[in-house]
């Protein structure tokens, strides 16, 4: 393994520890209304590839139905400790994708069941890109992690 390669291991393998220590994260959207920033729960199915709900009648859905490119930040309270940006390319699912959306978000975060109850639409988030800041790792500025 080249040390390209085992960089780009370490910073996927910090990225998906982030994820996997986080709930819910804010989710950044941009339609005719103009920006709009929220926090939602989510689920990993893998490190690129995030699930959650929306509320149908909501404002970021319809962002997303107007325009599908979303930002996300996942972070504690301490800028101090890991934390994740990142560009994802947003997609409304339904039937079989949408059960298993509910089933990975409750599996992740059982306190959102009541949510789960409401009405809401499953949303899939292919991540284009994250930029993973540890000040630990001296990864100040942060450093990009792309799918390969």
């Amino acid at each position: 393994m080249t040390t390209i390669e085992q960089h780009a291991t370490e910073r996927e393998a910090a990225v998906a520890e982030v994820l996997a220590a986080h709930a819910s994260m804010t989710l950044a959207t941009a339609g005719t209304d103009g920006p709009w920033a929220g926090g939602v729960y989510f689920a990993e199915l893998d490190p690129f590839t995030l699930v959650l709900v929306l509320e149908r009648s909501g404002r970021t859905l319809a962002a997303i139905r107007q325009n599908p490119a979303v930002a996300v930040v996942l972070r504690d309270a301490s800028p101090m400790r890991p934390f994740l940006q990142g560009k994802a390319t947003a997609q409304i699912v339904e039937g079989d994708d949408e059960r298993e959306v509910r089933e990975r978000l409750l599996a992740k975060v059982p306190e959102c069941e009541p949510f789960l109850q409401a009405p809401v639409a499953a949303v899939r988030l292919a991540v284009t890109g994250w930029r993973i800041t540890d000040f630990a790792r001296n990864w100040f500025p942060g450093k990009d992690v792309s799918p390969r």
